[in-house]
């Protein structure tokens, strides 16, 4: 029953904003593909004879028993991606749900809590760069006034996407009656990483999120020509910027935790021009919040040293960010209760929605093996043998909360 139902979805899904020419996926919030993801949920849904509906700040639920009851026990993840991203992100955790909660029907067992399969909007933040902007928003993580205004990359705010999406910007904001109705919220999701191929486990329990968080450097200059200029007269960010990556990947190496310039824009953007601007992203993450401070400092060091001889200015904003997060003992030790002590447990540095919620909702996670360990790219792959075991495994754990 888990393999058929897995299947059926997946396939169907997989299509939805998938370029055809690299394989990657553009699933992002508020657009065109996100409607069809959207709709897909709905669809699914309604298959089950389950209520679908959307909240305040988008994040969609499908549920099975009453909507307004309590106690209940959340599943899901998010449909969304990053830019040219894999199929398995996020994706797999829905409609792991969705088949979980069909196993659990084939196997004849009585639901005595309600249940929800969650969709949370833009968990990438791949448009608007500030990543799980939906639970951020339901867990009271992010003012409304200040997810309104985020802008993407052509200057459309957040909240002019969603009026065009057919959604209302005025009414996001905190959801802690719907959090409050939630005793339990499990995430699946694939490993960001090759610790279960590693172990030889294709199902593994979630321990703690490293702390991490996204800056945005803006390395000043002057623009000039590129044809004419002397190089001792140029006053040339894209230098500054340049010895700042390779300083973020020293520092990173020698910290033992990770630093990423992933995104940059440039202005004027000509071939024949040296710019005026060079704004890039760093990305860091560690198992240690002293570690990450460290290690951020450092990295804005070594830019303010070189932006110092290349005659040029450096900025730098901190656009999020997430502590360490640890997940409760009591929901995970009885998921390793459910599933069997072999099962192995570890940490990830990759943010998730359930470590947003955790705060106010007791959550956990469920990782599926990645033999490649590639993730955020169209290479990202997960066994479908390892998907169903996922599926088992999720459905075993929502027996063991929700049909006790």
């Amino acid at each position: 029953m888990s393999a058929a139902s897995f299947h059926e979805m997946w396939t169907g899904l997989l299509p939805i904003g998938r370029d055809a020419s690299t394989g990657g996926y553009h699933r992002h919030a508020w657009t065109g593909a996100d409607a069809d993801c959207r709709a897909w949920f709905a669809a699914q849904a309604a298959e089950r004879g389950m209520v679908c509906e959307t909240d305040r700040n988008g994040n969609q639920w499908a549920w099975l028993g009453d909507p307004a009851g309590s106690d209940a026990v959340a599943i899901g993840s998010h449909l969304d991606s990053v830019p040219g991203g894999g199929a398995f992100d996020g994706p797999l955790g829905v409609v792991s749900s969705f088949a979980a909660i069909d196993e659990l029907r084939h196997r004849g067992v009585e639901f005595t809590r309600p249940v929800a399969v969650a969709n949370f909007t833009d968990e990438e933040g791949a448009r608007f760069g500030l990543a799980c902007v939906g639970s951020r928003l339901a867990a009271g993580q992010l003012a409304p006034d200040a997810a309104r205004a985020l802008r993407d990359a052509d200057g459309t705010t957040l909240a002019a996407a969603m009026e065009r999406a057919g959604r209302d910007p005025e009414a996001i904001g905190a959801d802690p009656e719907r959090l409050g109705r939630i005793g339990a919220f499990v995430e699946l999701h694939i490993e960001q990483g090759r610790a279960l191929d590693l172990t030889g486990s294709p199902v593994g329990i979630a321990s703690a999120i490293w702390p991490h968080g996204r800056w945005r450097f803006d390395f000043h200059g002057e623009a000039n020509h590129a044809g004419t200029t002397r190089l001792t007269d140029r006053r040339d960010p894209m230098l500054t910027y340049a010895a700042t990556v390779l300083a973020a990947r020293q520092e990173a190496a020698a910290a033992g935790a990770l630093a990423t310039f992933g995104k940059v824009s440039v202005e004027p953007n000509g071939v024949n021009a040296v710019p005026s601007l060079v704004r890039g992203w760093l990305d860091s993450r560690a198992a240690e919040q002293s570690t990450l401070d460290a290690l951020v400092a450092a990295v804005e060091s070594a830019a303010r040293d070189r932006a110092g001889r290349d005659g040029t200015r450096v900025d730098v904003v901190r656009e999020s960010f997430t502590p360490e997060i640890t997940f409760g003992d009591g929901l995970r030790d009885t998921l390793s209760r459910l599933l069997g002590d072999q099962v192995p447990v570890l940490a990830t540095g990759a943010g998730h929605d359930a470590g947003i919620l955790s705060a106010a909702v007791p959550t956990a996670m469920m990782f599926v093996r990645n033999p490649t360990g590639v993730s955020h790219s169209p290479a990202e792959t997960a066994d479908e043998d390892d998907c169903v075991a996922g599926v088992t495994a999720l459905a075993d754990v929502l027996e063991g909360l929700a049909c006790a």
